[in-house]
């Protein structure tokens, strides 16, 4: 075994298994180092190989590389989450446009969750792909709960969405829920007349609610900005009893919050980023069409055993690598370093470490910039820096950066006395 790659404490698998071996069957186990690496350029392999050799305690090795040529891996700097996502799908496609496929590329990840924007971001430009390790954003059954309340809001013949909304309430089932529906159809799908309708006595009062909450998004005077919070407090008392770790899945609908700011209207956020039927995608990710060419996106604890031609790891911070959950406890530490090494050696030609700079504070302002930095990762050391190259994205942060770019002169001031 190799103990640099243990990292499935979670499941009960011990580090100390390969550890201690020799020590408990002394004299008989010999140590064997394999160190002849045929995956990774040396570059790849020489930032590994200080990572690793960090850890106060392993069986040390130093991994060389069978393979010539490659440069070192490199550490991004992006201003935030949504400039990672922009970043990384830019020079997925850039790789694309040299003759690498998308199935040799790949994202790794710490957390399920820290892929949500770039997920956005891959549907927008139409590139493929496939997740292990987690549900895809908009598969999950909790954001398509929330996007059926403002489906439903938008469209009140919406019976889709109608139907799963209903049942969301504890004390509503099936039948319940189409009584409702077939009475809002009789009174021509206005859905101010759903107050009238009789619930059961167990959803009553959340149902009294959700009518409210219904009819003020119904209405056209109620601004599009604040809406997605207003279903999201209505809904998420619903997300105690329906799902088990309320408080991670939490954490998608404050990303959910944060993209509806992002666009000018309902109509334009639900178009986007459109709500799949629920017998038309389960949710859990399905196999890929293995004639098609897809990137792939990762856990790295899903990534075990596998390689890519590139590789790009996000969030590269303390809080992913290592674990928020991780802080103060040396044994898991160390599990997170090994962690971040197992990241690092998948890629054979290209590696690539994002580090965002900043992270957004949910709930805030519809064009607010409150936010809290983040901090490199605490295993990049200085020795580990000085394999690695730094760069910093370069993108335009609005379309008068962009004219800029693109040699337009602006009167900055002729703006600002424009202001008064």
């Amino acid at each position: 075994g190799d103990d640099a790659q243990a990292i499935y404490s979670f499941r009960a698998a011990s580090v100390e298994n390969i550890l201690g071996f020799p020590e408990r069957f002394a004299p008989a186990a010999a140590t064997v180092a394999l160190e002849e690496n045929y995956r990774s350029t040396q570059p790849i392999l020489d930032s590994a190989n200080a990572l690793i050799g960090e850890s106060a305690r392993q069986h040390r090795k130093e991994l060389r590389a069978v393979r010539t040529g490659g440069e070192p891996p490199a550490l991004v700097a992006a201003a935030d989450l949504r400039q990672q996502a922009e970043y990384v799908a830019g020079r997925i496609l850039a790789n694309r446009e040299t003759g690498m496929l998308l199935r040799r590329q790949a994202v790794l990840f710490r957390n399920s969750s820290d892929s949500d924007l770039l997920e956005i971001e891959l549907t927008r430009r139409n590139i493929p792909f496939v997740k292990y390790g987690g549900l895809r954003f908009l598969e999950a059954a909790h954001v398509k709960d929330l996007l059926s309340v403002l489906r439903w809001a938008e469209n009140p013949k919406n019976t889709l969405a109608a139907f799963r909304v209903l049942q969301l309430m504890s004390g509503m089932g099936p039948a319940h829920a189409r009584r409702i529906i077939a009475a809002l159809a009789a009174n021509g799908h206005r859905l101010a007349a759903l107050s009238g309708e009789q619930a059961p006595a167990a959803a009553a009062e959340r149902f009294q609610a959700l009518c409210n909450l219904l009819s003020a998004l119904n209405d056209p005077a109620t601004p599009w900005p604040g809406q997605a919070r207003r279903a999201r407090e209505w809904y998420e008392p619903e997300l105690e009893h329906l799902y088990e770790a309320a408080h991670v899945r939490a954490a998608d609908l404050d990303q959910l919050e944060q993209l509806a700011t992002q666009y000018p209207s309902r109509e334009r956020f639900l178009t986007e980023l459109a709500l799949d039927p629920p017998n038309a995608s389960g949710n859990e990710v399905g196999p890929p069409l293995l004639d098609e060419d897809y990137l792939i996106l990762s856990t790295v604890h899903s990534a075990k055993g596998q390689e890519w031609d590139a590789v790009f790891v996000l969030n590269v911070t303390d809080g992913s690598f290592p674990s928020e959950f991780a802080g103060g406890k040396p044994a898991q530490v160390e599990e997170e370093r090994r962690l971040l090494y197992v990241a690092m050696t998948r890629a054979r030609r290209q590696l690539e470490l994002v580090c965002p700079l900043r992270f957004h504070i949910t709930q805030q302002p519809r064009y607010g910039d409150a936010h809290v930095y983040g901090a490199r990762s605490r295993f990049l050391t200085p020795r580990v820096m000085l394999t690695l190259r730094e760069s910093a994205v370069q993108c335009p942060a609005s379309a008068d950066a962009a004219l800029a770019v693109a040699g337009t002169r602006i009167d900055a001031g002729a703006r600002l006395r424009d202001l008064w």
